[in-house]
C-alpha cells in the first residue's frame, strides 16, 4: 500500500465530529479509560435519512471519529483512512443516546488496525466495524511530572521534617512559609527563611538533615493522589515520551518511586542537585526536555504550585495544574486547572490543555 500525499496543512479547529466550535458538528467529546476510547451520542431531527432513523453516514461518522482518538491514545497523531468495513445490525433511532466504543488491535511502523462499536443504551449493536489507517504523522506530545504534591502526598511529611529542623536552630517554620515554598529547592526554602548570606555548609548540614528526616517519616506511608497512576500507565501504553522533573534530591526520588512500583515508567529524570536554579527557574523542565530530546513547545507540564507553573511557562511549554496543594486562584496561569488527574484522561491530557 502507497501512503497518499496529502499537501494540506492540518487542523482540526471545525471537525464535523468533534469540533466544539462548528454550529452544525456532533460535537463529541471522547474520552479514554485506560483501554478503549467513548463518546456518547444522541441524534437529532437533522441526522435523520429515513423517519426518526438516523442517517447512515452519521453512524460511520461516529465510529471513524472514535477510531481516529483510538490511534492517538496510542501514540498516532494523525492517520489516514485506508480501508474500512462497516456492518449495520439494525435502524438507530434519533432521540436515544448512543454510545460509540473503538480500540487498537495491531500497530505497526506504518499501519494501524482499530474495532469500533456503535451501541444504544440496553447495549444493543447497530454498528460494528474494522478500520485499516496509514500512519501519517506520530505524535510528539512529551508529558512531564513534578513530584511532591503531584504524583503523591508529600506535604505533611515534608512540612514536618522542615519544622524539626528549623527548629533545632531556633527557628519558627510556620504552614504559612510552606505553603508558599513547597516544591521550590532546599538551598531555595533555606535561603528564604535563613537569609541568602546563610554559609553553605551549613545549608548543606541542614538539608541532609531535613531530607533524612522526611525519609524516615514518609517511608511505608507512601500514597499516590487518585488518577495518577492509571495516568502515567496509560501514557506508557500509548508509547508517549514521560519525564519526572522534579526538585527534590535522587535519594528521595528513588524512595518515592521504589514505594509506588514506579521504577521504570519515566523515560527521563531531572532532580534538584542537577540544576543551578530553583523553581520558578525553568532550568528544571528545560533539563528534561533536552534528555528527551524533545522541544519544549511540544511539552505538558503536570504541576501543583504556582512556582512550579511559572518555570513550566516560562520554558514555553504548557501546563495543567492541579489544586492538591494550592488554591485554584494561585494556579491561574496555567492552561488548564483541576482538582484531581481522576478527572483527567489521556485524551484531554493530550488536546485540551
Amino acid at each position: 500500500m502507497e501512503m497518499p500525499k496529502l499537501d494540506v496543512e492540518y487542523t482540526a479547529r471545525f471537525c464535523f465530529a468533534c469540533s466544539q466550535e462548528n454550529p452544525i458538528g456532533l460535537k463529541l467529546k471522547p474520552v479514554h479509560d485506560g483501554e478503549k476510547v467513548t463518546a456518547e451520542f444522541t441524534a437529532g431531527k437533522f441526522h435523520q435519512g429515513w423517519d426518526n432513523i438516523i442517517h447512515g453516514g452519521i453512524l460511520y461518522t461516529l465510529l471513524d471519529e472514535v477510531t481516529a482518538y483510538a490511534m492517538l491514545c496510542h501514540g498516532i497523531e494523525l492517520g489516514v483512512t485506508a480501508k474500512s468495513e462497516i456492518r449495520f445490525k439494525q435502524v438507530a433511532p434519533i432521540n436515544e443516546p448512543i454510545k460509540a466504543s473503538a480500540w487498537v488491535t495491531k500497530l505497526t511502523k506504518r499501519l494501524v488496525e482499530t474495532k469500533g462499536v456503535l451501541a444504544l443504551k440496553d447495549n444493543t449493536v447497530i454498528v460494528n466495524g474494522d478500520f485499516l489507517f496509514y500512519v501519517w504523522r506520530k505524535s510528539r506530545r512529551t508529558i512531564l511530572w513534578d513530584m511532591d504534591g503531584t504524583i503523591y502526598d508529600s506535604y505533611s511529611f515534608h512540612f514536618a521534617a522542615w519544622q524539626e529542623t528549623f527548629a533545632k536552630r531556633g527557628i519558627k517554620f510556620t504552614q504559612e512559609d510552606f505553603t508558599k515554598l513547597f516544591g521550590t529547592r532546599n538551598d531555595f526554602i533555606i535561603g528564604s527563611i535563613m537569609g541568602r548570606e546563610f554559609p553553605e555548609r551549613d545549608v548543606k548540614i541542614m538539608v541532609q538533615e531535613k531530607e533524612e528526616t522526611f525519609r524516615q517519616k514518609a517511608t511505608g506511608n507512601i500514597k499516590p493522589f487518585p488518577g495518577v497512576v492509571r495516568l502515567l500507565n496509560a501514557l506508557k501504553k500509548g508509547n508517549f515520551k514521560q519525564g519526572l522533573a522534579s526538585s527534590a534530591p535522587k535519594e528521595n526520588i528513588d524512595l518515592i518511586l521504589s514505594e509506588l512500583n514506579l521504577e521504570g515508567i519515566f523515560d527521563c529524570i531531572a532532580f534538584g542537585q542537577e540544576v543551578s536554579e530553583s523553581k520558578p527557574s525553568p532550568q528544571i523542565y528545560l533539563l528534561a526536555a533536552k534528555k528527551l530530546e524533545v522541544s519544549p513547545s511540544d511539552c505538558v507540564v503536570i504541576e501543583d504550585s504556582p512556582l512550579g507553573v511559572k518555570a513550566a511557562k516560562t520554558a514555553g511549554m504548557k501546563c495543567l495544574a492541579i489544586t492538591s496543594t494550592h488554591p485554584r486562584q494561585d494556579l491561574e496561569e496555567a492552561d488548564k486547572v483541576v482538582d484531581s488527574l481522576e478527572n483527567v484522561d489521556l485524551i484531554t491530557l493530550l488536546t485540551r490543555v
